[in-house]
């Protein structure tokens, strides 16, 4: 299908917008703006390189992005979040949300708070890592990411969840369920969203207290118990309470296999029936990982502010997809349209440029 150029002219604008409001550039001025930035970025993001092979602006672009505060980029990521959901009425929607880390890859010297250590198979030295929270409801072809904020070894999950929801709670009506996985699951997390009067359900481990349960159960037997714990932080005592969901050896259609599950929440009156398909919706976010990697920008950068603000702009790019184009052309279809709309744009302004300086005054 033939995108009208109108649109992508448009979608273009959007983009550069993200990154004046990113950067804090000026657009339609003396100095570099998204405008000019934008067709080397898209043109990396195509060929999944770095902005060095493709264009001539890298260090330009890495001294804006050194210049402004990280919070800048998931500001602006939230304004074209707000706009672009205005399309789906997304302020009028009750949503399931899922958080999850990702991650990028480092070769070099993992030094400094923000470069988690590697094994350094394949020459991976260290990793780079973002929490993301996305919508993931079922009666919403609106996959997105809503969110996605760099995290530094030794960060606090629950008050970085916390913070992300946060940002999130008044671009929609309201939140139905936030999905983890077990890497998650924390006593500090439980007693935070409570608190805060988020609804969870956590795929718990299978720890010596699960397994004790699931031994008493019968095959496909589900059941809920309550749970109280202590958490000592600060040298203080806080006292907090959980649902426990067990279901014993419950029969997957996909692999033919039967599994074990434990889930906990604050959801008291949580169905056991459809728990498991509730959950299994978190893989959602997967995919989106997924398709973000088929604009991966790569880089050789240290510094988190320039790798997270790549990272954002991929997602940038898949929201954009997502809500406007998904029914009409692929990912990859769509990037190489709005590059080659911006190499046109760029090209033509160049040249009313060079044709305004050769007229005599």
């Amino acid at each position: 299908m033939t995108i009208n150029p109108d649109r992508y002219f448009r979608t273009l604008k959007t983009i550069d917008t993200f990154v004046d409001r990113s950067l804090e550039l000026i657009p339609y001025s003396q100095y570099l703006s998204g405008f000019d930035y934008d067709l080397d970025l898209l043109h990396a993001a195509l060929a999944k390189t770095y902005l060095e092979t493709v264009g001539s602006r890298a260090d330009s672009i890495h001294l804006a992005i050194k210049q402004v505060p990280a919070s800048n980029i998931y500001w602006s990521y939230l304004k074209t979040v707000e706009v672009l959901g205005s399309r789906f009425k997304l302020n009028e929607q009750d949503v399931v949300l899922a958080f999850d880390y990702t991650d990028e890859d480092f070769y070099g010297d993992a030094q400094g708070l923000w470069i988690y250590g590697w094994t350094g198979e394949n020459a991976v030295s260290g990793k780079f890592k973002f929490l993301t929270c996305a919508i993931i409801s079922s009666d919403l072809p609106q996959k997105i990411p809503l969110i996605s904020i760099p995290v530094h070894i030794g960060h606090n999950i629950a008050k970085e969840v916390c913070w992300c929801l946060s940002l999130i709670k008044p671009l929609v009506r309201s939140i139905k369920l936030v999905l983890f996985d077990r890497g998650f699951y924390s006593k500090e997390l439980m007693i935070s969203m409570t608190k805060a009067s988020y609804p969870y359900l956590i795929f718990v481990p299978k720890n010596k207290k699960v397994k004790k349960e699931l031994e008493k159960m019968t095959e496909s037997e589900g059941k809920k118990i309550q749970y109280q714990f202590k958490l000592n932080k600060d040298k203080t005592i806080i006292r907090g309470k959980t649902t426990l969901a067990l279901l014993k050896q419950i029969f997957d259609k996909r692999t033919g296999k039967s599994f074990d599950w434990a889930f906990a929440t604050n959801q008291s009156e949580i169905n056991l029936d459809y728990i498991i398909p509730t959950y299994k919706g978190r893989w959602r976010i997967e995919t989106g990982f997924r398709v973000q990697d088929e604009v991966h920008i790569m880089s050789k950068s240290t510094d988190a502010r320039i790798r997270f603000f790549f990272f954002v702009y991929e997602q940038v790019l898949q929201l954009i997809w997502v809500v406007l184009y998904k029914e009409e052309v692929s990912f990859k279809e769509f990037l190489l349209g709005i590059y080659e709309l911006c190499k046109e744009r760029n090209s033509n302004t160049i040249r009313r440029v060079k044709m305004a300086k050769s007229i005599p005054q």
